[in-house]
């Protein structure tokens, strides 16, 4: 679901060896180049792109060792963050 804006910030933040678009979502992101400092600047992308906050129980090589990792972690994210959302409040004129 997220697998085309993951490789995206991997290939602008993970410093692969290899061409991110060209993985697959379950190739070893760490066989492919990945360090734990590139991991750091991932998840700071990642983040950001998403707009949510990766939980400690997620810094590991579990969460960002594939693209489809990654993409599960984010889902698990996205509703959460959605929850946290102020109500919506509908404006009167």
């Amino acid at each position: 679901m997220h697998s085309h804006a993951i490789r995206q910030i991997l290939a602008e933040h993970g410093r692969l060896l290899v061409d991110a678009q060209k993985l697959s979502d379950d190739a070893d992101l760490y066989e492919a180049g990945l360090t734990s400092l590139s991991t750091v600047n991932v998840m700071l992308a990642l983040e950001e792109h998403f707009d949510v906050e990766f939980k400690d129980h997620m810094l590991g090589r579990k969460t960002f060792g594939s693209i489809r990792a990654l993409a599960g972690a984010i889902g698990e994210l996205k509703p959460a963050a959605a929850t946290h959302a102020p109500p919506f409040q509908e404006l009167r004129a």
